[in-house]
């Protein structure tokens, strides 16, 4: 999904509730993005990542609550303590963070509605029905689980009964429709869209967008008795971090997002009463919503509330934040629901990071110690090998653009796995005993160092510690620039420079305990 040229790529993931701690799914979402974004910087675009919290609601409330706080200082702990720290423990390179408690998205959110109101697409009228309170969502009877439970938390829902104001969601009903059918690639992927489909098909209610028994909410600018409908304050983040209604020049630059990536629980918010809102504002549309699956954990989908969440850190402190972000896009089918165990992790590690990547990077900056002073000598490189790379690099920019990370990275792989080939078939160990072949020794090396060079730049998006390392290993910035500065585009036309200074490397992927299990 390369960016048009006038404007920036933009990227968004959920704004993830403060109630609790992240855990890997949150990580999950947020390294996809993050990865989503990083390629296309490397492809030379310009780029615009956002992610942040959603600070508003019920479920907040009663969090801060529980723990002696005011709804504000629960959520400025959360952030300071707990969500941002996790950006930064699995490398997240994000443009912005926004808040939904900060003025610069509450007034442009009253703005907003006040605009909605003022054209009649809002009015006065009673809700009285099921809520679930750890959805933020009101809930048909139909959708509910035996026993009236929630079918995504398993817990009872509230049955409220409130005098709210209602958006008329139901007048944008056939112009969805008519959305979903001439743009199929505004909801992905494709099992995402017949779901969303097939619920606009069934009819679409009002939407009540008020609340009127708690004041932790943004005020309602015609009636401050009422505060704003939690969703609907927080589906607008994407458009007031980038300056909605108060920076044209930047909002301009940047908008319309083109990937919201969502989970599949919220894919309905996104898919249905985002694009009616905007709709209804005159504002252009996003591109692309990409619902990614569940996170499942002993075959549960992870959940804060659940208490089955696992903190990043806890695999981050064992296998590194490079292997974390690896892990979970080249296991899992990007869109589909996918299983996390330690097991799986610990075998790709050993298998895909340590044996063959780790140790095709060692293997060739020793050889080039050993045999060469260090330094890269002239020769041509192997035809066939330069022919896969050619084949590779447009693999993988055709996976990674397409969100098909886990085509990507096995493209990318296979690869390395090829090279890891070609030197044990070559047995350049060999050739140094024979001063005779020394050019064929040094093919060899030549060969497999530009192909190195190239990995640095294809994984640089997935594993920016590792590629860095590498990099410098190859000496590749004297001869050809700074890694983020490589582009795609040009990676099957470069070479490492003869006389380049290669240095022993120090194993990418150490062995752990687990990964030697």
């Amino acid at each position: 999904m390369p960016a048009t040229p006038e404007k920036a790529f933009y990227v968004t993931t959920p704004i993830y509730y403060v109630n609790d701690a992240p855990h890997i799914g949150h990580a999950y979402t947020t390294v996809a993005g993050d990865v989503l974004t990083r390629w296309h910087r490397q492809r030379g675009e310009q780029v615009f990542y956002l992610t942040g919290t959603d600070e508003h609601g019920e479920k907040v409330l009663t969090a801060a609550a529980e723990h002696g706080m005011t709804p504000q200082d629960w959520t400025d702990y959360m952030v300071q303590t707990a969500w941002q720290p996790v950006l930064r423990e699995v490398d997240i390179a994000n443009d912005d963070f926004i808040r939904t408690t900060q003025p610069r998205h509450t007034e442009r959110v009253q703005q907003f509605w006040q605009l909605l109101y003022d054209r009649g697409e809002v009015y006065k009228g009673n809700y009285t029905g099921p809520y679930c309170v750890s959805c933020e969502e009101f809930k048909l009877p139909s959708e509910l689980l035996e026993g009236g439970l929630c079918p995504i938390h398993g817990r009872p829902v509230k049955e409220i009964s409130e005098d709210n104001y209602f958006f008329r969601l139901s007048d944008y009903a056939d112009r969805l429709l008519t959305l979903y059918r001439e743009h199929p690639e505004f909801v992905q992927p494709a099992s995402a869209r017949n779901e969303v489909l097939r619920f606009v098909e069934g009819g679409l209610q009002d939407l009540s967008i008020t609340r009127s028994t708690f004041d932790w909410g943004i005020p309602v600018p015609w009636d401050p008795s009422h505060v704003l409908y939690v969703w609907i304050d927080a589906l607008l983040n994407y458009a007031t971090a980038v300056g909605l209604g108060t920076d044209p020049d930047t909002f301009n630059r940047i908008w319309p997002p083109d990937v919201h990536l969502v989970g599949k629980d919220i894919l309905r918010f996104h898919a249905v009463i985002w694009p009616a809102m905007l709709l209804a504002a005159d504002l252009a549309l996003p591109r692309t919503v990409f619902a990614n699956g569940w996170l499942l954990v002993g075959g549960e989908k992870m959940s804060k509330t659940k208490l089955t969440g696992i903190p990043p850190a806890q695999i981050t402190s064992v296998f590194g934040s490079d292997a974390l972000r690896y892990y979970f896009l080249r296991e899992i089918t990007y869109g589909t629901d996918g299983s996390f165990s330690w097991e799986s992790m610990a075998a790709r590690y050993r298998a895909e990071l340590a044996d063959q990547f780790g140790n095709l990077a060692s293997r060739l900056t020793s050889m080039v110690g050993r045999y060469r002073g260090g330094v890269l000598p002239t020769a041509t490189t192997d035809p066939e090998i330069a022919r896969m790379l050619a084949e590779t690099v447009d693999a993988a920019d055709d996976g990674f653009c397409r969100l098909d990370f886990q085509g990507a990275l096995g493209a990318t792989f296979a690869f390395i796995r090829a090279v890891n080939g070609y030197v044990t078939t070559t047995e350049p160990w060999q050739l140094a005993k024979d001063d005779a072949r020394a050019a064929d020794l040094d093919t060899v090396l030549c060969t497999t160092a530009d192909a190195l060079r190239a990995c640095a730049v294809l994984l640089n998006a997935v594993m920016p510690k590792a590629a860095a390392s590498l990099w410098s290993a190859l000496g590749a910035e004297p001869g050809l620039g700074p890694l983020a500065a490589q582009r795609i585009q040009d990676l099957a036309h470069v070479r490492l420079p003869a006389g380049t200074q290669v240095r022993k490397l120090a194993p990418l992927f150490p062995r752990t305990e687990e990964s030697a299990a």
